[in-house]
């Protein structure tokens, strides 16, 4: 597989938008480790390489278990992650997977039990952001480290 377009160079303003998106959802307050186990979830549904592997290592710089990222794939069968976790990872698959759910009723409800109103937009952002950083990876064919 080759790169298609080196998406930053194309459209740095583009990119510069996306870029305050990220600092913006990395400083909202959500736990750094909810963060990328929802940047994690999302791109392995996007099957996005590129995005996998950064976040896994960048969820193991930040002391995510092995564990916990070998099982997030199927994280409904595993007692590893909070109720917190857990609402968080049912809205990342819903919005990710948004014209297939339709964002049901029944994740919205858990979410919001466990998210405050700001929280709920802030996770929702953060799984916006990740599925466009999917999109323009995959779209144009980035290249994760082959460096194990």
């Amino acid at each position: 597989m080759h790169t298609r377009l080196n998406f930053a160079a194309a459209a740095p303003d583009g990119i510069k938008a996306m870029r305050t998106l990220e600092t913006y959802v990395q400083t909202c307050g959500l736990e750094k480790s909810l963060i990328e186990l929802v940047k994690t979830r999302a791109s392995q549904i996007n099957q996005c390489a590129f995005c996998i592997e950064m976040h896994t290592r960048d969820a193991r710089a930040a002391g995510e278990s092995e564990a916990r990222l070998y099982l997030l794939s199927a994280w409904r069968e595993s007692s590893l992650y909070t109720e917190r976790e857990r609402a968080a990872l049912a809205w990342t698959e819903a919005l990710t997977w948004l014209a297939e759910t339709g964002a049901p009723d029944e994740d919205y409800e858990a979410m919001s039990a466990a998210f405050s109103d700001e929280e709920q937009v802030n996770l929702t952002l953060l799984i916006g952001a990740i599925n466009v950083w999917n999109r323009l990876a995959v779209g144009f064919r980035a290249q994760h480290p082959t460096s194990a």
